[in-house]
């Protein structure tokens, strides 16, 4: 049953032989009906007609044995009929019994006679001095309804394989878009996602082609984001492993050992420099699949802070910065707690590395009109022209005078966007310095 063609053909048979069951027990019952109807008047008629007749000539066709002649057709009536008076049965047919066959009452009943079962009527004249009984089997009237029955159904019954046929050629007429779509996707190369030509495309098919081309969207945007990242990767890889090189070979080639140590001193500080450039580069890898909204569950911000300060507070204690968390009012979040870690990780170190010596870092929680986290330095800031730069991949501000890759702000900006918050970046309304701002709004 997993082809949709042969589950709407027996569907569709199915209805079909309901349907024909249902009209085959109608017509069966509406003919039965009918057709006690006409045997009933007929009885009534022949009944009429027996009263009717003399005596005399009843006793005439008796001794003749007039009822016993063989019936010429098959629906000819087979009757049996009684006369009673008051002083007994007067006369009857050949095949009606010496006793009486039904009620006295006027009326239609029904007996068994030589074990089958047999339709009377009962008249009496209209001076009450004669009653005549007549009846006929209703086995004849029941092969009767199903002869007719089946003279009327079964040209349909005979119909049905060609019913059949015609409903699989139509039903595979009405699927051809599907096959063709299915043709269409199946020969598509793996780098060919252009949307599937909605022409021609049926109603019913229609949402599935717009999910196709949807999907087809959506898989272009991720394989042209990752020829990017791995294009901007190789090239932001090839400067500080060439720089590497150079500096082992320096180290090499020295003549002393003031030489030689400067050199390995500077490898490094490139390994450190590539070690952080991979694992900013993972990261962002990571963050970037849109499952990571899977696990999201609520995240008290205060704690999170609070551990992600505590671990960076030595890098903060060599530069002699002081790291302050002002909470207004608790804040939680609903979100991956590990992920909101890289986030506030990557604000609070960038505002550590670009803040002098004897500097302030500033972090605060509130929930005013909505949640915010707030990352405030005293550091040199960023020039309004160059704070939507700087949100982009491997842009790195000249001058700057500290060594990184450029991926922190974008890191940060792509875990808030997953987490329904956008990233600002303005001037520190305290002084010199830059406020870096992730805002979650009420609703």
């Amino acid at each position: 049953m997993s082809s949709l063609r042969l589950r709407l053909v027996l569907l569709l048979l199915l209805g079909l032989g309901v349907a024909w069951l249902a009209a085959a027990w109608f017509t069966h019952a509406e003919s039965r009906h009918e057709i006690d109807r006409l045997f009933d008047a007929q009885l009534a008629q022949s009944a009429q007609v027996l009263l009717g007749t003399t005596r005399h000539e009843l006793h005439e066709r008796i001794e003749h044995g007039d009822d016993e002649i063989a019936t010429s057709h098959e629906y000819e009536l087979k009757l049996a009929f009684q006369i009673w008076a008051d002083n007994g049965l007067l006369m009857r047919s050949g095949a009606a019994p010496f006793t009486k066959m039904g009620s006295e009452s006027n009326g239609y009943s029904e007996t068994l006679l030589n074990g089958e079962p047999w339709r009377v009527l009962t008249r009496w004249d209209a001076r009450h001095e004669f009653m005549i009984q007549v009846a006929e089997p209703i086995a004849g009237r029941e092969n009767l309804a199903r002869h007719i029955t089946l003279k009327m159904l079964l040209p349909t019954l005979i119909a049905l394989p060609v019913l059949a046929l015609l409903i699989w050629l139509g039903v595979g007429a009405g699927l051809r878009p599907l096959q063709q779509l299915k043709q269409e996707v199946k020969q598509r190369a793996a780098n060919k996602l252009e949307p599937v030509a909605m022409t021609g495309v049926p109603e019913e098919v229609a949402p599935l082609a717009q999910a196709l081309n949807d999907l087809f969207a959506r898989l272009q945007q991720a394989f042209e984001g990752e020829r990017r990242f791995t294009a901007d990767a190789a090239h932001e890889l090839r400067t500080p492993l060439a720089a590497l090189k150079i500096q082992a070979q320096v180290a090499l080639r020295a003549n002393n050992d003031v030489e030689r140590n400067t050199a390995l001193e500077n490898v490094l500080r490139g390994v450190d420099r590539a070690t952080r450039l991979v694992e900013q580069l993972l990261t962002l890898a990571r963050v970037d699949p849109e499952t990571i909204t899977l696990g999201f569950k609520p995240v008290e911000l205060q704690g999170l802070a609070a551990s992600v300060m505590r671990d960076l507070e030595p890098l903060a204690h060599a530069k002699h910065i002081e790291m302050a968390l002002e909470v207004s009012s608790a804040c939680n979040v609903f979100g991956d707690d590990a992920q909101l870690g890289l986030l506030l990780r990557n604000l609070i170190d960038n505002a550590i590395r670009y803040t002098p010596a004897g500097g302030r870092v500033l972090v605060v929680l509130q929930s005013i009109g909505g949640v915010s986290i707030e990352v405030c330095d005293t550091g040199p800031g960023i020039a309004a022209a160059e704070r939507d730069q700087v949100l982009q991949r491997f842009y790195r501000i000249s001058g700057s005078g500290e060594e990184g890759s450029g991926l922190g702000l974008s890191i940060v900006r792509r875990i808030a966007e997953l987490h329904g918050a956008q990233l600002t970046l303005s001037d520190n309304p305290s002084g010199t310095g830059l406020l870096a701002k992730v805002f979650w709004p009420a609703s």
